[in-house]
């Protein structure tokens, strides 16, 4: 890995590891107040509503952005969970078919591959994530999407027809996902129909 990519990975981690941490407690205490009767009303509702997703999307940026060491594994369930979590709060739900162990890198790529896709689904829907069963391609992330959504520069972004070094913030991860599967020595390829994207690395 790139030594400006193992350094913006290990920040992942760190910011992600401390704020994990208050979330953790604050959903505790939630749990705590409700075993005790004191959980009630809408209001206490939308604050527990509102730190389960928190808990969420820290657990998937933290595998997202975060630093993937070799050989580390995520199980099913782990996943299954988390994407779980994110559709309760959100637009979008998941349809994740493998089973399973998977390497910790591989999953990272294919989180960045759903924030990719999530992002041209103005209207929602399911994205569908599968084991592709083709030479040099594992996966496949696929939904409704619409290519000119959010920026079709993006999407020649990811098809390496274009640099990442314009790209804003909330986009990052345009430019971060061929980069780390041209650092691991894979292929990343883009597929654009009339109403759907689909990535396959």
């Amino acid at each position: 890995m790139q030594t400006t990519h193992l350094l913006a990975s290990l920040i992942g981690s760190r910011i992600c590891h401390d704020l994990i941490s208050p979330v953790g407690a604050i959903q505790n205490g939630l749990e705590l107040l409700s075993l005790e009767g004191a959980l009630r009303g809408p209001e206490m509702m939308l604050i527990s509503e509102s730190v389960s997703a928190a808990s969420a999307k820290i657990r998937f940026m933290r595998i997202a952005f975060g630093m993937a060491g070799q050989g580390q594994k995520i199980g099913r369930g782990e996943v299954a969970g988390i994407l779980d979590d994110l559709s309760q709060s959100g637009r979008i739900t998941y349809d994740w078919t493998p089973t399973g162990d998977f390497e910790r890198c591989q999953i990272q790529e294919v989180f960045l591959a759903l924030l990719c896709v999530e992002s041209a689904m103005p209207q929602g829907g399911v994205i569908s994530v599968t084991r592709a069963d083709k030479p040099g391609c594992n996966w496949e992330v696929s939904g409704p999407a619409l290519a000119a959504r959010p920026d079709p520069a993006l999407w020649r972004v990811v098809e390496g027809r274009e640099d990442g070094t314009a790209i804003a913030p909330a986009h990052v991860q345009f430019a971060l996902l061929p980069a780390l599967i041209r650092d691991r020595h894979g292929e990343l390829d883009l597929l654009i129909t009339e109403d759907s994207l689909t990535l396959r690395f």
